[in-house]
């Protein structure tokens, strides 16, 4: 083998770990954080879609409560996908990308508009 076959198989090696490993790990590394960050009456979605508010939390599960009629349910900490908190930052993401667009050159608002003729 030469070097550029060598070199060549390290580059793709580098590639998979900055495309597919490293951002695996992060999203690993903020839900470990996320679920250790738990407190009774936090808001909460499953990973089934169920919403509830965390009234009991142990070391491995916790207990929350779905909706008025206070059916309250034990489930995995594992089981955890995403808190109210979460969802919120979440949103505004989603808002800022809508409003920068592509290298910051997003779709005007029709109250934006309105405002620059007044």
């Amino acid at each position: 083998m030469d070097y550029t076959s060598i070199l060549l198989l390290v580059a793709l090696v580098a590639v998979f770990y900055f495309i597919l490993i490293r951002p695996e790990n992060k999203r690993k590394k903020n839900l470990e954080q996320m679920r250790s960050e738990l407190v009774v009456g936090d808001t909460i979605t499953t990973i089934g879609g169920i919403k509830g508010k965390i009234v009991h939390i142990s070391d491995d599960s916790l207990t929350f409560e779905t909706g008025e009629d206070r059916v309250r349910l034990e489930v995995a900490k594992w089981a955890v996908s995403t808190t109210g908190k979460m969802e919120k930052v979440q949103e505004e993401q989603r808002q800022q990308k809508q409003a920068g667009g592509f290298l910051g050159f997003g779709r005007k608002n029709k109250s934006d508009k309105e405002n620059k003729d007044e």
